[in-house]
């Protein structure tokens, strides 16, 4: 792999862009948790917390800190990949990759592949039209996070499984596809809900990498602010993954060192020297930059794993 040649950085060492004040993002919103806390059961919000998607509650309660400069600074080291679904960024001599398999090993989430991964086939029935009617939101559309708040004060009187189907199009909206707040999301994978089991069995590992990926590849670092839909906190957590060192002073990890990694650090908002410190560190974990010459193809114009495609 050292002998490699590697495509040019996106940005020139020492002009890459200034980072704005905030990164503007919308996984994890607070109002909707907290309304969603409020409005279930605490066995209800126990149960979503162990089923397949519960990481992301449990990614909530840790308060995670979000660090917009970090994540501005690691994504202003990329390399010039033309692959879809990859993001390599140079630290210090070496590169990092992220996708599909780093942010399974992260997230712990189920990622295999189906077909129609964004269009799966679900029945219309007469019970899907009725429950879409009682959150208030068009039935042609997926809820909102704003729609999905709203339905978290008015959900008192429903079905336990009516409720934990609002906990799990919150966990859909809130992380999963995470898009503006006032934005409808998508209806054919919000249907999903109303066969609780097909829903958990899902892999929403997948889809919740696919969108981000999707907001990531279509950022423009320069401008002076910016928005990023999906999950972007992970991209954070993958910065501490890969580099231990770093993330000991400026990643705040959890003692015990919790599963899986998204679980293992709080984050820490408002740190000074992270630039300085990023660019110190030479080693990286060796997960993330094992030689996969023979299982990807690394240069080759726009190949890709065929499994990473929907």
């Amino acid at each position: 792999m050292d002998n490699l040649d590697f495509p040019p950085r996106m940005y020139t060492v020492g002009q890459e862009p200034v980072p704005g004040k905030s990164i503007t993002y919308y996984s994890d919103n607070s109002k909707l948790f907290s309304a969603l806390k409020k409005a279930l059961n605490e066995d209800e919000w126990e149960e979503l917390k162990n089923s397949t998607v519960g990481v992301f509650l449990k990614f909530h309660e840790l308060d995670f800190g979000w660090a917009s400069r970090l994540v501005h600074y690691i994504l202003s080291y990329q390399l010039d990949c033309k692959k879809k679904y990859e993001l390599w960024s140079l630290v210090g001599v070496r590169p990092a990759r992220f996708c599909l398999h780093e942010f399974e090993e992260i997230t712990g989430l189920n990622c295999k592949y189906v077909k129609n991964l964004e269009n799966p086939l679900v029945e219309v029935t007469d019970e899907m039209r009725a429950f879409w009617g009682k959150m208030g939101v068009h039935f042609d559309r997926g809820p909102s996070i704003e729609e999905l708040t709203t339905a978290c004060q008015m959900c008192e009187t429903w079905s336990r499984n009516d409720r934990l189907r609002l906990g799990y199009l919150a966990i859909y909206a809130g992380f999963i596809q995470a898009p503006r707040s006032s934005s409808p999301t998508c209806a054919s994978l919000a249907r999903l809900v109303m066969d609780l089991e097909a829903f958990k069995a899902y892999p929403w590992g997948r889809v919740a990498f696919k969108f981000l990926m999707d907001s990531v590849k279509g950022l423009d670092l320069a401008k002076p602010s910016y928005a990023m839909e999906g999950f972007v906190q992970v991209l954070q957590v993958w910065v501490y993954w890969c580099l231990p060192e770093f993330a000991a002073g400026f990643g705040d990890p959890i003692e015990g060192t919790p599963t899986p990694p998204l679980l293992a650090y709080s984050g820490n908002r408002g740190k000074r020297y992270l630039k300085e410190n990023i660019v110190k560190q030479t080693r990286v974990n060796n997960f993330a930059l094992k030689d996969l010459s023979e299982m990807f193809p690394l240069w080759d114009g726009d190949r890709e794993d065929k499994r990473l495609i929907t």
